[in-house]
């Protein structure tokens, strides 16, 4: 059986046995590949730390092509302590750990693989893990071949006197083409293309009003929720989460 040291990231665990786990783990190389990592839930098993969740690290495997391959061990490359410490940070993580399983499953891009690193770093830095996250689902979106047009009117194809973006059809509207379509700001037209444009691994500072964030994050909720075809718990849990806080 050959060894690999493969770089990843653990996206989806399962129990298996009584003190083993399967994991899901993210490649650049290979896309989503099953290990099984055996004796890890016992409490001096050397490898109990590295099988859950967001460990990024270089994999060290019993490789196989077919089936489960099994794990040695993990040099860890980010541990991504920050993210850890608080709830709302590894909510939105684990929003995008879903969503990024989900994605891939659906176009198998090695690009994804690394837009979503980038995204934890961000998010452990400490930057907004909300707008992070709004990033993120936008420029998932191409890779769901549900794309928004933000270039231009998505109705005429004028690139001047936008006033909104609309979720019916997919992109920027201009002032000739309105009608019955609700308006978002100026300031959020702006900022959402460039989210879906801005190199995540880029961005050094994002000072944004609450109320742009909160308009940007409604409308690629409403756009995923008619397009995407895509039921995720861990959404779920951040909406019923935002509305605790709220309150």
């Amino acid at each position: 059986m050959e060894i690999k040291k493969i770089e990843g990231i653990v996206i989806s665990e399962v129990n298996y046995s009584e003190s083993s786990k399967i994991l899901n783990i993210l490649t650049k190389e290979l896309g989503i590949i099953g290990v099984m990592s055996r004796g890890c839930r016992k409490l001096k098993s050397p490898l109990r730390s590295v099988s859950s969740k967001m460990t990024y690290g270089n994999f060290h495997l019993y490789y196989k092509e077919e089936g489960l391959s099994n794990l040695i061990g993990v040099d860890i490359i980010d541990g991504f302590n920050n993210i850890k410490k608080d709830i709302d940070k590894i909510s939105y993580a684990s929003f995008l750990l879903e969503l990024t399983e989900q994605v891939y499953k659906q176009n198998n891009d090695s690009s994804i693989f690394d837009l979503f690193i980038n995204a934890l770093k961000k998010i452990d830095e400490g930057f907004d893990p909300i707008v992070i996250s709004n990033i993120i689902e936008l420029k998932y979106l191409d890779y769901l071949g549900i794309g928004l047009q933000l270039n231009e009117c998505c109705i005429c194809g004028n690139k001047e006197d936008i006033v909104t973006v609309s979720s019916k059809h997919g992109g920027y509207v201009c002032k000739n083409c309105l009608s019955d379509i609700p308006l978002i700001s100026s300031k959020a037209i702006k900022l959402m293309r460039m989210f879906y444009y801005v190199d995540i691994s880029k961005i050094s500072k994002l000072d944004l009003h609450y109320d742009t964030i909160k308009e940007i994050n409604n409308f690629i909720d409403e756009y995923y929720d008619e397009y995407a075809g895509l039921y995720l718990k861990s959404k779920q849990f951040l909406k019923n989460l935002s509305k605790i806080v709220s309150k």
